[in-house]
Parts: structure tokens; sequence; C-alpha cells
């Protein structure tokens, strides 16, 4: 179907996909504009305030000092970032080292793990939702289940498997550890979530954003308030950026806040590799339900959210648009 900008977008991206060799594959072809697919339809230059950055806690303060620090920060920020957490800087080296080398494998090399099915637990191509967003984000990813049920281990490029089992078991320790706390921050026991399973479902989601050569064409903003504004989040060496999710904000019955954020494009001359986590419940079965945490809730504060799955959760998370409600919102009461 062709459209207003006088391309056949769908052919377009069919083309880009079949490729199997992503946004690094463009970038190796010798591109020194965007293609249309990754431009958003709003652009707006980048306005992050100058003044603001993002709460630092050093989990080595006494656990209240460092328990009042995170219910704090995942109230009013929604993102942190942590330092003396306990994973040593090699590994988190390590770790990134072995994501950028997949990721920088000849194209015949990598491009055959591309595929969009999560069959076996371990999937490589660009953009999850390449074809319901208006516009593609530039950036590859490699995306590997950890939990409830561990990824087949030959699933998983061989050139980062290691690294990516490794991450895992240290990761693992350091959200047990901000779960007990977070649960501290809201009055509940330490291992609530644990409880909850909480720590048995984990995606690790492993992007890589080369180098773009029109970086503010691919900069979207929705219109915001005029007291909003957006922050900068430079991470420090050895940290790691803790972001609360809208998961846990409806567990928490809103205490804790998940807040709109961005990726914007790279615009340095070196691939930016990130490395996320996901955690959710390992429970999922159609009599599972999560919402509001009942010790939460009062006739001061009702529940603002209503029950639902991981399912039902997670299905609302992948059909969204970028354009769409949050998705916080789909569960509102």
């Amino acid at each position: 179907m062709a459209t207003a900008e006088g391309y056949d977008r769908l052919a377009v991206l069919k083309e880009f996909d079949e490729s199997k060799t992503g946004v690094r594959g463009l970038v190796e072809s010798g591109v020194t504009t965007i293609p249309p697919i990754f431009r958003h339809p709003d652009l707006h230059p980048s306005d992050a305030s100058p003044d603001l950055s993002i709460p630092t806690i050093d989990l080595s303060l006494p656990r209240p000092l460092a328990v009042d620090l995170i219910r704090a920060a995942s109230r009013d920020w929604g993102f942190f970032q942590i330092t003396n957490h306990g994973v040593p800087l090699p590994v988190l080296d390590r770790t990134i080292s072995a994501v950028r080398s997949f990721h920088e494998l000849p194209p015949a090399e990598r491009s055959k793990h591309y595929s969009r099915s999560t069959d076996g637990g371990v999937s490589y191509s660009s953009n999850v939702d390449l074809y319901r967003s208006s516009a593609a984000s530039w950036r590859d990813t490699i995306q590997v289940m950890m939990g409830p049920a561990r990824a087949e281990p030959d699933r998983i490029p061989a050139v980062c498997r290691a690294e990516l089992v490794a991450w895992d078991e240290h990761v693992t320790g350091v959200g047990r550890a901000l779960m007990g706390m977070m649960a501290e921050g809201l009055g509940l026991g330490p291992g609530r979530l644990e409880e909850m399973t909480c720590l048995e479902g984990r995606t690790m989601v492993c992007h890589y954003y080369p180098p773009c050569p029109e970086p503010d064409l691919t900069v979207k903003r929705k219109g915001e308030p005029g007291e909003a504004y957006w922050v900068d989040v430079k991470p420090l060496p050895g940290a790691l950026v803790i972001n609360v999710g809208d998961l846990l904000q409806m567990i928490s019955n809103d205490e804790y806040n998940s807040v709109e954020h961005r990726v914007v494009a790279n615009s340095h001359q070196e691939a930016r590799v990130s490395i996320g986590v996901f955690f959710n419940p390992g429970k999922r079965g159609e009599s599972d339900f999560y919402g509001p945490l009942q010790e939460l809730v009062s006739p001061e504060k009702p529940a603002c959210y209503r029950n639902f799955t991981i399912s039902e959760f997670m299905g609302t998370f992948f059909s969204k648009q970028l354009a769409s409600k949050s998705l916080i919102d789909h569960f509102k009461l």
C-alpha cells in the first residue's frame, strides 16, 4: 500500500526485515541518511534539562537509609542508579563486550540467528514492533528468556553465551536485594515480592545502537505540560540503572512510579550497547491474578487498578503502539 510519503511502507519494512542484518546492516552498507521507516511523524530536538539528574544510591549505606532513599527515588522518579551492588566491574565489562561482539559479527554470521520467533527462548531482530509502530527505532536486539524456564543454551549465540548466563546469575542476586528493599519501602516484609515469584520471570534484552547519520530525526516526544522535562540519564562507571516499571507501579497501588522514558538516537562514532533485564512473576497461569497488593489498599486509598493475569499484561504490552495510551491506563479502575 502506497503512503502519503510516496513509498510502499510495508514493502520497505519487509525488505529491511528480510535482509536479516538489522540497522547494523544499514550502517555497514554505508547509508548517509536514515530510511523513511525510521522517521517519526513529529520531530522535536532533544530538550533535556541540564540541571536535573536521577538519584544515585549507594547500596553499602546502612540498610534503613538505603531503603529510605530507594523508596523516595521509586516514588518521585521511577528511575535511579545504584552503586556498590556487588557485581564486579570486570563482569560488567565482559558482558557488554560480548553483546557488542555478537552484534558486530560479519553479516553472514549474525544473519543465521535472525528471527522474530521466540522458540527456544532466544530471538535476534531489529524492532520487536517493526510492523506495528509508526516509526522504527535505530537499534537491533538479541533477547534471551532466562526464566521461569531458561532458554536452551545452544540457542544463545556462542560468542556471548557464557557471559549472558553468568550475567543472569549476578543480576538475579541484585534483583533479590533490591526487591527486598523496595518491599520494605512499601511497609511490607522484605520477601513479599519474591514470594509473588517476581524474581522468577526474567527477560534479558540486549540492545545495540549503531551510530546514526541523522540523530535528531529519530527523537520523538509527545506534547508535555509546561512543567514536564526530559532528564538525561548519564550512567556512572560501574553503576546499574534501575527502572520501576508499569507492573510494579500497579502492584504498589501507585506508591511507586513508572515514568515515561525514551532512548535518543546515537550520535557518537562508536555503537552504544545496553542490557536490560525485565523481572516479572513466574506464576503465569490463568488463575494467577496480579494487581494492587491488599496491604496497600484501604478506604483512604482504594485500588487504582483491576486485577489481571500476566498473559493479559504481556499481550497488552506487545500490542500497544508508540502513539497509544500508556500501558497502565488499560488496567485503571
